[in-house]
């Protein structure tokens, strides 16, 4: 495992992180508290130093796991969590892909950040981030001025902005940064979809803004496990993809096999390699299921560099869209 420190601080993470989600949230199968803590030990064990979870996965219960399956490494692991949604005043499981009602009072955010102390086990949060933070939130003077109060107190040492919680959120990730002081901004950017993530990059620099990648498998598609005949049940999130997601993703992959075959390394790998080119992302956060893909994606760090024409092929076929369009011309042609 390697490390990165995030911009202006001396907040560190593992290059690869470990998303608290995956095992909490039920979104992504049913994991007992033993099975889930044992891959959180598996992954400390691998050199992944940097757990990244919220306060409302599985109602707590992603904060509730941290101190059961590392809370004798606590000085040895840093902990990011988020604030936002009020499922306080909102109970009962959260169910598809409805939110609920978000709240960024003084009040909320300060109450809100005692409980995920408590379900943390711990008197501090290393990053605590605002959870698919909004327009309103990024106006707020008083929410910002809540949170550097919350630093000052040393309940936090750092926060930043998480945008979601689907892709995109462009205006939102751009005004925080122009006009927020803040460590780390969490995006969905991938191989497949660099948009808007490409436009965050520059503002990041100038800011100096650390930025965490979550999805960057596309969903599982660049773990190389997908065929045309893959289907996902309702309640999985992939579901809701149209079935023309799948047949371009599997056909934009034919054309990303350089990255992979005969590199030693897998393409889940070389997808963490690829955001891991970018100075500023601190952390890749990918989806792991079970402990060989934990296994697969901890070695990541340590392959080769993708170089500097792979990086350049790579975006000249991501700007033609990967010459889809000249598909059906050239099938005519064959004929």
């Amino acid at each position: 495992m390697r490390y990165r420190t995030f911009p202006e601080s001396d907040l560190q993470a593992s290059e690869v992180g470990f998303g608290v989600w995956t095992v909490t949230a039920g979104w992504w199968g049913d994991y007992s508290d033993a099975a889930a803590a044992a891959l959180l030990r598996k992954a400390f064990g691998l050199g992944i130093t940097f757990f990244d979870t919220a306060d409302t996965y599985g109602n707590g219960r992603g904060e509730e796991i941290m101190p059961k399956a590392l809370g004798k490494q606590r000085q040895e692991i840093v902990i990011s969590t988020k604030v936002g949604y009020d499922f306080y005043s909102n109970p009962g499981q959260r169910t598809g892909q409805r939110e609920w009602p978000q709240n960024w009072s003084r009040e909320f955010v300060k109450f809100a950040c005692e409980q995920s102390l408590k379900r943390l086990g711990t008197d501090y949060i290393d990053l605590y981030q605002l959870h698919n933070a909004r327009m309103d939130a990024i106006d707020s003077d008083e929410l910002f001025a809540t949170l550097e109060e919350l630093r000052r107190e040393g309940k936090i040492r750092y926060y930043g902005v998480a945008l979601g919680p689907a892709i995109g959120w462009r205006e939102e990730g751009l005004a925080a940064m122009q006009r927020r002081d803040f460590t780390a901004l969490q995006i969905i950017h991938n191989l497949l979809e660099q948009d808007p993530g490409r436009d965050f990059m520059p503002a990041a620099r100038r800011n100096q803004t650390g930025i965490m990648v979550r999805v960057p498998h596309s969903s599982g598609m660049l773990e190389g496990n997908y065929t045309l005949e893959t289907t996902f049940p309702p309640e999985d999130h992939r579901s809701h993809r149209p079935r023309q997601w799948l047949v371009d993703g599997l056909k934009k992959l034919e054309r990303l096999r350089f990255l992979h075959e005969g590199r030693d390394k897998t393409l889940g790998q070389a997808a963490i390699k690829w955001l891991l080119a970018e100075p500023l992302v601190a952390t890749v956060l990918p989806n792991i299921y079970d402990e060989e893909q934990l296994v697969e994606f901890a070695a990541a760090p340590e392959v080769a560099d993708l170089t500097a024409e792979e990086l350049a092929r790579v975006a000249e076929l991501y700007d033609h869209n990967f010459y889809l369009e000249q598909e059906p011309a050239a099938e005519t042609a064959a004929t």
